[in-house]
Order: C-alpha cells, then structure tokens, then sequence
C-alpha cells in the first residue's frame, strides 16, 4: 500500500510517498527557515503564506521523485494538529481537494504520532510496545506507545517545550534562530558543568518536565554577569544549559522505562537531533539493558515520510476523515 503524505504544521512544507509504514519511496521538504531567521523566530501568519505558495510544487516533486502518480496512490494522509492554525489548513485543504478530486480515501494524522512513527522508517524491526521521548520545539512528551496509533502519556511539559527553551537561550546569548543547532554546536566548545542550572521536578508527576525555569536561571545568569561586569563564557552557557535539559529528559525517560519494565527506548522529534542528548541517551539505555532507537536528523525534524507512516497504521485500523477535516492546532495525543 502506497500513501500520499502532507506536512504542514509550522515552518516546513513536506510531502512524502510511503509504502506499507516503513519505506520511503519521497520526501520533499521546503523550509522556510531563511525567512524567519529574520524574525527571530516563527511568525505564522508568513508561515501560511509561504506554505501556500509552495505546496503544489512540492506535492508534485514527491509524486515525481517517486515515478507515482496521484491515481497511483492508495490514501491521502495529512497533519491535521496540533501546530499552527494557518499553517495546518493550507495543509489540510491541500490534502482534501486531492482526496476528493482523485476518490480517494483521507486520513488525518496526529503530528506527535507521526514524530514516533519516524522511527518505524529508520528501524523496521521495532514493533510496539515501547517508550517514546518525543522533544520538540512545540511538545516535549514521554509515551508509552502500546500498539499502532495506540498511546499512553506518562508525561509532559508545564510550560515551555525543550525546543522552545533552546530557541529562547539561543537568543539571549546571541546566537538568533534557529537555536537547537546553534546552541549544540556551541556547546561543544564548552564545559557542560561550570554552571550548575536547575533541574525541575513536578510533585507527584515525576515524569513530566517543566524547561522554563532553566530558561530563567540563564537570563538571571546573564543579567548578574552583565551587572558585575563579569566576561559570560557562551560556550559554558550553553554547554551548562544543554547539560540540564538533556538530563532532565534522560532521567525521567529511564524513570519511566524501569517503573514500567519496558526494554526497548526511542527518541523522536526536533531536539532528537541534539548530539548530546542523543548520546545521553544511548548511554543510559546501554546501562539499563535496554534497546535504543532513535531517527536519522532528517526524520526528526518535521517531514512528511512520518505522516505517511502513522497514516499508513491509521488507515489499517480503519481511520477515515470526511470533507468536515478541520485544524486542530491543540489536538491531544490519543484522542
């Protein structure tokens, strides 16, 4: 079975053909990252447009690069939340002018699904059940996938996303955006542990996370240094912050699978592409005995293949959506 997949939920622009959940046969991604570098970040409304703009071509590069077309397909899948409103409806109106004009049949897909199914792509022999740290700019959840579109949350951010706390330090010392690569390669010039930040726990939640706090430390780190008239060292900075947030992610990720008794560890989204919490958590799962999987960078940060994984699952438990398709910019997990 061969699926047609739309990404469009923040600042990419994907489509993708999938076969049977696990090959790739395209995956066409046009970033709008150069545009919003100028912005500091984000901005949706221009992130509408540009998807508008783009989307026909790109729908029409992966049918080409899969030598597919779109009679070819067997399903049209499609990001229909949580992410940006505007940005999600190009996509989802896209996907429903095709399903509709070639009959075929529409199935929207959970964007936090479609990070974890990135990893069925890069691991074709990881079946359910298993654990999953998806870490993004926009979610940072931990989940117990227990079947195919079948999810238990164990965890999630209070407050700011691993990602957004990346982005926003970046900024405060001066690196701009996007801020996650810029903060870990910058980080590897410098001493993980010169500066010791928090590390928070929620009472009586000990799996979820809350990244706004080390947030703060840094600013307030930076004011008092600023105020002293002390040098900051901004490798330390962010080698010390990267510290604090990947191993919050990695001891509750561990927590997690040693109070569950799950061996077998993944990691998905964006922040997924962290070398140092990539590291981390290999690391910790070889001293656990647990096995670890985790995406190629290009399957952690959005695309369209992932879509077309979940979707493909989706479509075999008998998901369906009709013409009413809305975005759901705060789609819930499982629901």
């Amino acid at each position: 079975m061969e699926v047609l997949a739309i990404e469009s939920s923040c600042d990419e622009t994907a489509a993708a053909v999938v076969r049977d959940g696990r090959e790739i046969l395209s995956n066409i991604i046009a970033s709008q990252i150069e545009t919003h570098k100028l912005y500091g970040g984000v901005v949706p409304e221009i992130a509408s447009r540009k998807h508008t703009e783009v989307i026909n071509q790109v729908i029409a590069s992966a049918l080409d690069e899969a030598d597919r077309v779109l009679s070819d397909m067997d399903a049209i899948c499609v990001t229909y939340g949580p992410g940006l409103v505007g940005a999600l409806l190009v996509g989802v109106g896209a996907a429903k002018a095709l399903a509709y004009a070639a009959d075929k049949p529409l199935v929207g897909v959970h964007h936090i699904e479609g990070h974890i199914a990135a990893n069925y792509l890069a691991h074709p022999e990881l079946t359910p059940p298993f654990l999953c740290l998806v870490a993004s700019g926009g979610h940072s959840h931990l989940v117990i996938v227990k079947d195919y579109g079948e999810y238990e949350v164990l965890g999630r951010t209070h407050d700011d996303a691993a990602g957004e706390a990346f982005d926003k330090v970046a900024r405060a010392i001066g690196l701009g955006y996007p801020g996650g690569p810029k903060v870990d390669a910058l980080a590897k010039e410098g001493n993980p542990f010169a500066i010791e930040f928090p590390k928070a726990s929620i009472e009586d939640a000990p799996y979820d996370f809350s990244f706004s706090g080390v947030k703060s430390a840094v600013l307030n780190y930076l004011n008092s240094c600023e105020m002293k008239g002390e040098e900051v060292n901004r490798a330390d900075v962010a080698a010390s912050f990267q510290e604090a947030v990947t191993g919050v992610l990695t001891e509750h990720t561990m927590l997690a699978a040693a109070d569950h008794g799950i061996q077998k560890v993944a990691l998905a989204g964006g922040v997924a592409c962290n070398s140092y919490l990539r590291e981390k958590m290999k690391n910790a799962c070889e001293a656990a005995g647990c096995k670890f999987f985790l995406p190629p960078p290009i399957l952690c940060t959005d695309n369209a293949a992932m879509i077309g994984s979940a979707g493909y699952y989706e479509f075999q438990k008998g998901v369906r959506h009709g013409w009413d398709l809305n975005a759901v910019p705060a789609l819930p997990l499982g629901k």
